[in-house]
């Protein structure tokens, strides 16, 4: 298990990339959140298998006018007890 905090850059905003990120977050069993920032990115936490992370990632951008330019990654502490995949 492995908890990553993720700032997706290029068009991220507005294009549905949150409720994919959801969605995926769900299929693939992640837990975390994402957010759209002030200056045009997304921001995420998500936690999970290190593969299974991977394939929320390819699953957003395989969205209809979704285009990662850039990410920034870290990994960060595991939350204990989270139990779902939220949008804020």
């Amino acid at each position: 298990m492995t908890r990553k905090r993720i700032i997706f850059y290029g068009s991220v905003q507005g294009v549905g990339f949150r409720y994919r990120a959801r969605h995926a977050a769900e299929r693939f069993g992640c837990t975390g959140w994402a957010k759209n920032e002030w200056d045009g990115t997304v921001s995420m936490e998500i936690q999970g298998k290190e593969e299974c992370i991977d394939q929320v990632i390819l699953a957003i951008e395989k969205g209809t006018f979704i285009r990662i330019e850039n990410m920034d990654v870290k990994t960060i502490d595991v939350v204990e007890d989270e139990r779902r995949f939220v949008t804020i």
